[in-house]
């Protein structure tokens, strides 16, 4: 049975490394959301240069908030567990379903104390058997889909109280980013609130040639998982995204799903990350977009539309192109 709590990072390994644990929510019905994330970062051929970063984005529309902050930490001071969820950077950590820690920019700090629960399976965006494959050097799973959260978050001194908040418990690892993709999640519609959506459009670069539009998709909705996240199902499907809107489109014999995610400029953080074997990415990263999902039952021809306004996780990871959005941390 595939782990999915425990680190693969292995402290001295030349090879190259990056491995995130990532936390987000939203307000069940106001346009707030955070994201935190426990992260180590390994360069390839210098182990020893390695250090755990530690990021924070909390964003509130109704007061004009959107910011982003990072502290970088030498790798001594932080233990990553290889069999349990069990994080520490510094004074951050990450365990028995409770994280606390601080990260600061300048005259901004995110501090936060918190916890989760919840009772839903882990979610895998691949098919199991790749997750211990060579390719592609990028995974990503959700340990735990709708995770409640609750607990307190200071954005330097505004107090933010957080009750019953929904969102999810994610780990990804590898030893080279994803050259560009665009990426939504979806912790419960507005209309179908215990529905899961996580979906990327992705493509790699194998040298000097690059990859087909991969577009898995992974929906969980009315006791029902449709994993279209096969090799041959991603490649099939049908994506493009430019100017913060994304649209994609995937089905088999089962069902076909139909996406639009939709976000504002002026909501997105641009993120600074490290690729392993050198150089760095730009993220672009919002949780308070749209999406629209049409569920199209193939054997009926039934149709269900479902709604999250304001509380999409949506991000966009580029070679260097903000795109006109402040990269911040």
């Amino acid at each position: 049975m595939l782990n999915v709590d425990g680190a693969r990072f292995v402290p001295g390994d030349a090879a190259g490394h990056y491995e995130s644990y990532f936390l987000r929510a939203n307000h069940p019905t106001r346009p707030l959301s955070f994201w935190i994330r426990y992260t180590v970062f390994s360069p390839k051929g210098r182990p020893q240069d390695a250090i755990g970063e530690l990021w924070a984005v909390v964003a509130d529309r109704e007061r004009n908030l959107n910011l982003g902050v990072k502290a970088e930490v030498p790798i001594a001071q932080c233990r990553f567990d290889r069999d349990r969820l069990d994080v520490q950077i510094a004074d951050a950590t990450l365990k028995d379903q409770r994280f606390q820690g601080s990260a600061r920019i300048g005259a901004h700090e995110i501090r936060w104390y918190l916890r989760f629960d919840g009772g839903a399976s882990p979610l895998l965006f691949l098919p199991e058997k790749l997750y211990a494959a060579r390719l592609p050097k990028a995974k990503s799973l959700v340990i735990l889909p709708m995770a409640h959260f609750s607990g307190l978050i200071v954005v330097d001194e505004r107090w933010i109280e957080i009750t019953d908040w929904i969102g999810s418990v994610n780990h990804n690892w590898g030893s080279k980013h994803t050259d560009r993709y665009a990426y939504a999640q979806v912790c419960g519609f507005d209309n179908a609130p215990d529905s899961f959506l996580e979906v990327a459009s992705a493509r790699v670069k194998l040298g000097p040639i690059w990859s087909p539009q991969m577009t898995p998709v992974v929906l969980r909705h009315r006791g029902e998982e449709f994993a279209l996240n096969s090799l041959r199902q991603s490649v099939r499907a049908q994506a493009g995204y430019r100017d913060f809107f994304w649209a994609f489109v995937s089905e088999n014999e089962r069902v076909r799903v139909d996406g639009a995610i939709r976000g504002r400029r002026e909501e997105f953080v641009g993120l600074r990350y490290y690729n392993p074997p050198g150089g760095v990415k730009t993220c672009l990263n919002s949780k308070l977009a749209d999406c629209h999902l049409k569920v199209i039952d193939r054997k009926t021809g039934k149709t269900e539309e479902l709604f999250a306004t304001q509380r999409t996780a949506f991000e966009i990871l580029t070679d260097g192109d903000a795109q006109g959005v402040a990269v911040q941390a």
